[in-house]
């Protein structure tokens, strides 16, 4: 990624309170009250006011009326034990369920009409639960702004602009109509996980006797130890030859943010060398938010040309999808970040939850420190992800590649302070990793495999740790933590072999693992589709209950940051490697199993096919 300066524009909405709904409401409740406010962001200089033509794109998010009940429907599709394992919402049975109350939506209308913002300056999403518009900054009234502000920050000749305050107020009627208004107290600009790239390293092989994966007992070739590949992955993860058989019904996707293109050319060179069988095949590239499709060797998008490689090579002929999306999300400046590179994750899941139809897999290597992201802006977000879980889609995350937060173990350079205006030295954890409706997936490496360094993983400050990983993060934590631990599982993220820009490169990171676990459930999905099941979808509640069984275990190896050595991997769940890597084989014994006639349903139909496996394998 190209190296940016990046200043914003500092818009105080403090008369957000002037938006008025005359005759509808008595003048106290047409007072303003404080909706939102954030201390000062670090390394920001002000530079003055804005200019009064400036557009400010706002985005309003209404309550979802029903969003504890769709919940509850996401809970029990994706709880083995439970009567309704697999059964999976609609688009529009979500979207009901997400829809704002009428009063919510009437309330806003009549608020943005009243002050000349009518039908024609806003849109709505799917479920009508966001509101976009737009208005210039010299529209003080009309827009809710009082004054604007521009300020910067300066160093390693980056340059940028953003419209944000740190502070706004609503009439207080609205409050409780309004979750949040986007982006205001947002400071953006933008960072994507610090995947490494080794140029023209394709010819690294280990002259060693064969080694064996001692998890899972498999004998795996002796480059991988050097050099992976997709036969790696299908060896150690013992997938073997196994081929889609329900490549109508199933699909991948692969997100792609920050200017990062996936080269099709690039791609028929890596299948000529992994995927002999797969050449000729492409897959589909979808625009959101003014996403390019920039096809020139150049220009090739290390992420974006790995993550499509892997994912798809591992899932042929399964068809996939890269979605390459515009712009950028809300940030707050820290001293990790103190540039944005975040992901505009909102514009993409608002794009793909209006689809009908969306692959049942799919795979993000971006992510966030987590306090660079405002907290109702990641509780919002991650909603919106369990909407896709509820419609039986599978939404895994990369961990992160700083370890428990700036991969650093010297106490003297460590970089891990708090941007809430007391720069207190403690762990930053990454989202959204931490959201408890996605899959996260931590790094391993070499064979046996321990765990890579880099691996991110700890716990949420944001978000509370669901019940079903009491049990696994209990037995890891002497004091159980209320909050949600990560990665939840993990995969192999060091020397995969792929090409970029038309040249063979070996790549580093857990954007390296997201897609190649995302690769193995793309195919759990399809062996299931095959047999006549609906998809996994959301994935957790089912992974933690198998209590390690399809999993292989890793135990060695920590991540350092923040001036320690980080959290160490150790039997059963660890915030390093989660609950381990996969094992294809038992796992599609496991989700592929029929409970055997007369018996419950749930956990103990799949619980009987994983004992029938395991006698098999004595």
């Amino acid at each position: 990624m190209r190296p940016l300066l990046f200043s914003f524009v500092a818009l105080a909405l403090g008369t957000l309170h002037s938006f008025a709904i005359p005759n509808l409401h008595s003048s106290r409740a047409n007072q303003p009250k404080l909706k939102d406010s954030v201390p000062p962001p670090r390394n920001w200089v002000d530079l003055g006011r804005a200019p009064p033509a400036h557009e400010i794109p706002l985005r309003i998010a209404l309550p979802q009326a029903r969003f504890d009940e769709l919940e509850r429907h996401l809970n029990a599709a994706s709880d083995p034990q439970h009567a309704h394992y697999g059964a999976h919402l609609s688009k529009a049975e979500v979207e009901a369920l997400v829809r704002p109350p009428a009063s919510s939506a009437q309330a806003v209308d009549a608020w943005l009409a009243a002050h000349g913002v009518g039908a024609a300056q806003t849109s709505r999403s799917a479920a009508g639960d966001w509101v976009p518009y737009a208005c210039p900054s010299r529209s003080r009234r009309r827009c809710s702004t009082r004054s604007s502000s521009v300020a910067s920050r300066r160093g390693r000749g980056r340059r940028g602009h953003a419209v944000r305050t740190t502070r706004y107020s609503l009439p207080e009627h609205l409050h409780a109509h309004v979750e949040l208004v986007h982006p205001t107290t947002f400071f953006s600009s933008p960072r994507a996980f610090r995947t490494t790239f080794r140029f023209g390293a394709g010819d690294a092989v280990a002259a060693l006797d064969q080694v064996t994966a001692a998890t899972a007992g498999l004998a795996v070739a002796p480059s991988c130890n050097t050099t992976v590949t997709l036969s790696c992955i299908q060896e150690l993860y013992n997938i073997g030859a196994y081929r889609p058989a329900a490549a109508d019904k199933n699909a991948i996707g692969i997100t792609g943010y920050l200017d990062q293109f996936a080269n099709k050319v690039d791609l028929q060179k890596f299948y000529a060398a992994q995927r002999p069988d797969a050449l000729g095949s492409s897959f589909t590239t979808v625009l959101i938010n003014g996403g390019q499709n920039d096809q020139t060797p150049a220009n090739a998008g290390g992420e974006a040309d790995l993550d499509v490689q892997i994912a798809f090579g591992l899932t042929h002929p399964t068809p996939g999808t890269f979605w390459s999306t515009g712009g950028s999300p809300p940030f707050k400046p820290d001293a990790i970040e103190t540039a944005n590179d975040n992901e505009p994750y909102e514009n993409w899941v608002q794009f793909v939850l209006a689809q009908e139809k969306v692959p049942q897999t799919i795979s993000t290597s971006y992510g966030d420190d987590e306090q660079t992201v405002p907290k109702d802006y990641a509780v919002r977000v991650c909603k919106d992800f369990a909407q896709l879980g509820a419609r039986g889609v599978s939404v895994i995350f990369a961990s992160g590649d700083s370890g428990v937060g700036d991969g650093d173990a010297n106490p003297a350079s460590q970089k891990c302070f708090s941007n809430d205006g007391k720069n207190q030295t403690r762990f930053i954890p990454v989202f959204p990793a931490g959201c408890p409706f996605v899959t996260t997936v931590g790094g391993a490496m070499q064979v046996p495999e321990v765990a890579a360094s880099f691996s991110g993983g700890g716990f949420s400050n944001y978000f509370a740790r669901p019940s079903w990983q009491d049990e696994a993060v209990g037995t890891f934590l002497e004091a159980p933590a209320c909050r949600k631990a990560y990665p939840d599982v993990s995969a192999q993220s060091v020397n995969f072999l792929v090409v970029i820009g038309g040249n063979p490169e070996l790549v580093a990171g857990t954007s390296v693992a997201a897609p190649t676990f995302a690769g193995v459930v793309g195919l759990l999905n399809d062996a299931r589709l095959a047999a006549g099941q609906p998809t996994l979808g959301f994935l957790n509640p089912l992974l933690y209950a198998l209590k390690g069984k399809g999993l292989n275990d890793i135990t060695k190896g920590n991540a350092p940051g923040c001036g320690t050595p980080g959290f160490n991997a150790t039997t059963g769940w660890d915030p390093v490697t989660g609950l381990g890597t996969p094992n294809f084989g038992e796992l599609k014994a496991i989700v592929t199993a029929k409970p055997s006639k007369g018996s419950p349903g749930g956990l103990l139909g799949l619980l009987g096919g994983v004992l029938d496996f395991t006698l098999k394998l004595l």
